[in-house]
């Protein structure tokens, strides 16, 4: 079968794998009862909130193991790297069903988990790029589209087996179930050969008006300005998504009032919307261009921010108004960022370039999450953790002016003639 057909099955085989590992995102459905069931262990008691650290060193270590397992990708395919990563995510998953304390539950879904997902995410994001080079953002959009589907189908099914087997139980199963899904599934995936073009497209005439960028190696990239200027617009744009997917439903209950039960249909539409930004933002950015839909996407993130600042006590659909444009504009961010990587530092080495770029993500899954905590910790309420995120909105749409100044004046000094003496 000739690539160009068989790069669809490539694609199909990468979100069937990307749709396990974007659990991740459902971890507010699982922080609960593991809180309550930790607590009836140790005697102390914890709230999802002191579990918020799990997910936080879930989303920071993972750029370890997508620059890692970009470098090993890049030159031995990603076929043995994704079936080593989901070893790692599924045993972790199952791994956290064994945890009696907090720092298990950090070893386990943590790190073990975490780096797991970062081995997996940067293969099959990048080695899709590569196949599609005349649909770059469009799939850049399907493959996280797919992680963050996984947010909208896996909190019913885990609320469903930890009401009738209880949270550990729920664990054991849904990591058994996704590391036979993983593993099999890696077994279809093979490595872009570097000369690759679909069959019927012509780089030349794809580019039209847009610049044509010389493959960078890491070190390339970092040695450019525009790097700096692109990772401080993906520390901006992630802050606020992570930091509402991290407590979506402890959120909608102490925020809004709105049940456990409710609160999980918060978390499914959060992801929905997550998933059709990436989708639609991945399809635009193609169209308009990536730098215009992430200065786009920042605005709405912003008026987002806003409509949370502004719910209140039974005040459902101004937040849920105000969590749907969180996660469209958490989406498309994710969406675009993958192809933004390739289209400015070249397709060839984008899997450890977009490992270095991933950094940015783990900064905010950071620093979010944290301050969200802290907020509530000292304020007893959200809505300064939502004015922060929104200055953080507006840095990114600033970000985005700064970005098109960098890149003309770096065109302008790639296309400047060398002096010659005027006749």
């Amino acid at each position: 079968m000739e690539l160009t057909k068989k790069r669809w099955i490539i694609l199909i085989a990468s979100c069937f794998i990307n749709l396990c590992i974007g659990s991740i995102y459902a971890w507010s459905v699982f922080a609960a009862p593991m809180a309550a069931y930790l607590s009836s262990l140790t005697g102390r008691t914890l709230t999802p909130g002191d579990l918020a650290i799990v997910f936080t060193i879930c989303n920071s270590v993972g750029p370890i193991t997508m620059i890692s397992g970009g470098w090993i990708n890049d030159r031995f395919g990603p076929k043995k790297v994704i079936l080593v990563g989901g070893i790692l995510f599924g045993g972790g998953m199952i791994l956290s069903g064994f945890a009696t304390s907090v720092g298990f539950l950090v070893f386990a879904y943590g790190i073990v988990l975490g780096l797991g997902t970062g081995m997996i995410y940067g293969c099959t994001i990048s080695n899709s790029i590569k196949f599609f080079p005349d649909k770059r953002g469009l799939v850049g959009g399907v493959t996280t589209a797919a992680y963050g589907l996984s947010s909208v189908i896996i909190p019913p099914i885990a609320n469903m087996f930890i009401s009738n087997s209880g949270v550990t139980s729920a664990f054991f199963i849904i990591g058994t179930a996704f590391l036979i899904i993983i593993c099999v599934a890696s077994f279809f995936i093979e490595k872009c050969p570097a000369d690759f073009v679909p069959t019927g497209w012509t780089p030349q005439a794809a580019n039209v008006g847009r610049t044509l960028k010389e493959d960078k190696n890491w070190k390339g990239m970092l040695a450019s300005p525009i790097f700096y200027v692109m990772i401080l617009l993906l520390i901006s744009g992630a802050f606020a998504g992570l930091m509402c997917v991290s407590q979506a439903s402890p959120i909608a209950q102490k925020m809004v009032g709105l049940s456990a039960a409710a609160a999980t249909t918060v978390v499914s539409v959060l992801a929905l919307f997550n998933t059709g930004g990436r989708i639609l933002a991945g399809y635009v950015s193609d169209k308009i261009g990536r730098v215009n839909t992430l200065a786009i996407t920042s605005l709405l993130s912003v008026a987002g921010l806003v409509l949370l600042y502004l719910s209140g006590e039974s005040s459902v659909v101004t937040f849920y108004m105000g969590i749907s444009m969180i996660g469209l504009s958490f989406g498309a961010l994710m969406g675009v960022f993958p192809g933004f990587t390739a289209d400015q530092f070249g397709a060839k080495n984008n899997s450890v370039n977009y490992g270095i770029m991933f950094i940015g993500f783990a900064l905010a899954g950071y620093f979010g999450p944290s301050i969200m905590r802290s907020v509530y910790s000292a304020d007893g309420s959200y809505q300064r953790a939502f004015v922060i995120a929104a200055i953080c909105g507006l840095t990114g749409f600033i970000l985005t002016f700064v970005y098109k100044w960098a890149v003309k004046r770096q065109d302008h000094k790639t296309m400047s003639p060398p002096n010659v003496m005027a006749n």
